[in-house]
């Protein structure tokens, strides 16, 4: 995994409306990478769920929250729906399969998908937060929301 203090790596993925998003691109505000292993699962659902309930308070913060995991587009796109997530966006890291997952250290080659992970980068695009959940556990987006608070 990657540690603290180190140049986040730029990369391109399609969200589930099929639009481009590029971490470069959202220079000049901390960035969110919740990672989770496959959609249509409890604890994802969950966790994107959280991202989408605090989306103000992500707002206030300087801070795009974005969800990934190796799912297609069109799943991704079908699950949103499903889930009610209007303004989050979950990303595809779909094809390569799991290379945004792997630059960052956390695919788990075994399994097929990610780790269950929050990444937070910063406005200079280094990563100032990384922590790796156990599969089934939710993370605490009160921990996040409370990191980047005392981070500002």
């Amino acid at each position: 995994m990657l540690k603290i203090g180190d140049k986040a790596p730029d990369f391109v993925l399609k969200d589930h409306n099929k639009n481009d998003v590029m971490i470069s691109a959202l220079s000049g505000q901390k960035i969110l990478l919740s990672f989770h292993p496959l959609a249509w699962t409890k604890v994802c659902a969950e966790q994107m769920k959280s991202l989408e309930d605090n989306i103000d308070d992500f707002g206030k913060l300087n801070t795009i929250a974005l969800g990934v995991s190796v799912d297609t587009v069109p799943s991704k796109h079908a699950w949103s729906r499903e889930l009610g997530i209007e303004h989050t966006k979950l990303l595809s890291d779909f094809w390569p399969h799991g290379a945004v997952a792997k630059m960052y250290g956390i695919f788990r080659g075994k399994d097929g998908f990610s780790e269950r992970a929050n990444i937070i980068i910063d406005e200079k695009q280094h990563i100032v937060f990384a922590k790796i959940y156990e599969i089934a556990q939710l993370p605490d987006i009160k921990e996040i929301l409370d990191f980047i608070k005392r981070n500002q």
